[in-house]
């Protein structure tokens, strides 16, 4: 799932957010996205810590906190299937779209912070908690936004559908297996290129008959994969 179907999902998700609208709820999307999500893990995990020590479970205390983690998130699949069929204002779409595609990644790099310190047996120290979430989730978005513009340009560069739906597989399939052997954030990574390839590259670096096939094998890709 992390390695096959949620880069796919999350680039096929973000081509559809409206980037300007998304840009005027920016500091909603940020603050829901990051401090939501670190704030739902530590409560859930003191949470379910005390109901293991009511039970007397022999679990070490940071798997608490791995649970918290991996069920925070909000689920950007099923968010963004409500979005598609509900007639909700493209002001609220943009941000819980933005916010449901970021948080899911952010989630995903508090999750793989905490469960390599629980695994290992290392003491967790919120320092260094803090150093590799700023690698993976910066570097994420920093390669996001240069596989975007990568794509970006490349779509620009040609005028043949076949070559430019496979110019978009390729910013996906290679950036996201280029973002796993740099240890920064993929999910974080797809989510930044499909909002720029969605934005700037499907707006103004194809033409009709281009859009209409990468759109429509995009939507294809999402469907498969949600059913």
């Amino acid at each position: 799932l992390l390695q096959g179907m949620l880069s796919f999902l999350l680039f096929a998700g973000a081509l559809h957010v409206d980037l300007d609208q998304l840009k005027k709820d920016w500091w909603a999307v940020l603050v829901l996205s990051t401090v939501g999500v670190i704030v739902s893990t530590i409560l859930i995990g003191a949470a379910t810590w005390g109901v293991g020590t009511l039970l007397h479970l022999p679990i070490a205390p940071l798997w608490y906190f791995v649970f918290g983690a991996l069920i925070s998130p909000t689920d950007p699949v099923s968010v963004l299937g409500v979005l598609k069929q509900e007639k909700v204002p493209e002001a609220l779409q943009a941000t819980v779209a933005g916010e449901s595609l970021f948080n899911d990644g952010v989630g995903i790099v508090v999750f793989t912070i905490l469960f390599d310190a629980a695994v290992t047996g290392q003491d967790f120290s919120l320092g260094e908690g803090a150093r590799l979430f700023a690698q993976e989730a910066g570097g994420g978005i920093a390669m996001g936004l240069v596989l975007g513009w990568i794509g970006y340009r490349a779509l620009r560069s040609m005028d043949d559908y076949a070559l430019e739906v496979l110019a978009t597989l390729a910013v996906v399939m290679g950036g996201y297996a280029l973002a796993s052997a740099w240890h920064v954030s993929g999910p974080l990574a797809m989510a930044v290129a499909g909002l720029l390839v969605g934005n700037y590259g499907i707006s103004y670096a194809m033409s009709d008959v281009t859009r209409d096939y990468v759109v429509k094998f995009w939507e294809i890709i999402d469907d498969l994969l949600n059913d």
